[in-house]
């Protein structure tokens, strides 16, 4: 077999493959002999079928299979003779023209590119820190408080927290408009489901006390018929209920899961809980700021070949996404073009990965995993369950492990980095605003 190599651009290669056409035709022939030993066509016994009507029905299947196999031992034969890391699949076609007696055939592939990571000794990154104590504990059992909270109905005005049943009807010069009224409607003021104006207009206002009032819709309102547009609302409460929240004792102790509503062990539990999260959070941004690094300073060529594969992948984990959530995927359109920029991004951020895991020797270890096995466990009843169950599926492992591997670069980067530490508090780590 005759293989020429081309280079057609910085990773873009094409491979011609010349088959001898008397191989192909030999081993058709013996394929199609070896069929009619086991085929079954009507009015004929098994292995009794003749050859000539075996290759009327299977021939051209035969010689597509043949001619297949042939391709794919030259084309692994070709690579692995080049040293060529082929990113993708190839595109095989056939050349018109070749030398008598020969099948032509190209292969248009990318192969992987070559992988330098800069110096990133004089990258900077700000190193998120906070010590959980019991001021975190509290506020964390006040938001399962409110969690928790009921509404008892009052005759006083209306306040934030409180929650209001009003109707209301919207009106944009004098014209109801979608979406604009509600009837019995219950909302709780401050929590941001109606726009800021609205909900001031309402607070103040008693049981049976009505108001109308102008507002403007943000310039960014999702209704782009309604963005920026004033509107006039009539709004008539109906009731006022104020919260109620739950005595933190053996009751709510319970309700948090504590069997024999301990308060002590509930708090115990409570901070633990909190210790996890915030250590996962802290690492998340380090982790989100050290790939951000290794990005900047990884240069190499994407293979279009990559980032068309991650396009269709993350285009897939979408929809399956919105398929869980009751949503037909078949009414949603879906452009390549809005998922490449996160596929791009994907793929570089890999290429770089592995390089400077095999560069640097970041292999993950098996005691990091195992670490990481027990640390996810010990949230479990049974941990020791949980951490066989682990190990007995291979695909639940490597994803501990990718987590090791990931966990030995953002390492890297920090010790190479110049980091600096900065106190952050629990509301804006948690990402709360209120």
């Amino acid at each position: 077999m005759q293989i020429t190599l081309e280079n057609l651009g910085q990773l873009e290669r094409r491979l011609t493959m010349a088959v001898p056409a008397a191989d192909i035709e030999r081993e058709v022939g013996e394929r199609l002999k070896r069929l009619a030993r086991t085929v079954r066509m009507h009015g004929f016994r098994p292995g009794k079928v003749p050859v000539r009507l075996v290759t009327q029905q299977y021939g051209l299947q035969v010689r597509s299979e043949v001619i297949g196999d042939a391709l794919d031992k030259a084309f692994t034969e070709a690579v692995r003779n080049e040293n060529l890391r082929v990113a993708g699949s190839p595109r095989i076609e056939p050349r018109q023209g070749g030398a008598e007696g020969q099948l032509e055939f190209s292969a248009t592939f990318e192969v992987y590119p070559e992988v330098a990571i800069n110096d990133v000794s004089q990258a900077a990154i700000e190193k998120p820190v906070l010590e959980v104590t019991e001021a975190e504990v509290d506020q964390t059992l006040e938001i399962l408080r409110r969690q928790r909270r009921t509404f008892e109905t009052v005759t006083r005005a209306a306040e934030k927290g409180d929650r209001v049943t009003l109707d209301f009807t919207g009106t944009r010069d004098g014209v109801e408009f979608p979406g604009g009224s509600g009837k019995d409607f219950e909302v709780v003021l401050g929590e941001g489901r109606m726009l800021p104006d609205f909900e001031s207009n309402v607070v103040g206002l008693a049981a049976d006390g009505a108001k109308r009032f102008e507002l403007t819709f943000p310039e960014d309102y999702g209704a782009k018929d309604l963005a920026g547009k004033a509107v006039t609302f009539e709004v008539k409460v109906k009731e006022v209920a104020a919260p109620k929240l739950p005595e933190v004792d053996a009751e709510f102790a319970r309700a948090l899961g504590v069997a024999d509503g301990d308060i002590a062990k509930m708090r115990a539990e409570v901070r633990a809980n909190v210790e996890r999260e915030v250590k996962k959070r802290l690492a998340d941004d380090v982790k989100q700021k050290a790939m951000q690094v290794l990005l900047d300073h990884a240069q190499l060529e994407l293979p279009k070949a990559l980032i068309e594969s991650e396009t269709q992948r993350i285009m897939a984990s979408t929809r399956q996404n919105l398929q869980v959530r009751g949503l037909k995927t078949d009414d949603i359109p879906m452009e390549p073009s809005l998922f490449e920029p996160q596929a791009r991004r994907r793929v570089h951020l890999g290429l770089a990965i592995a390089e400077l895991v095999k560069s640097k020797g970041l292999a993950a270890a098996p005691e990091q995993v195992r670490a990481l096995v027990e640390e996810h466990a010990a949230s479990y009843e049974q941990p020791a369950e949980v951490i066989r169950w682990v190990y007995s599926q291979p695909e639940r492992l490597s994803e501990f492990e990718a987590v090791a591997l990931e966990q030995n670069v953002v390492d890297w980067v920090l010790r190479e980095a110049r980091v600096s530490e900065r106190a952050v508090a629990f509301d804006e780590l948690m990402g709360r605003t209120a």
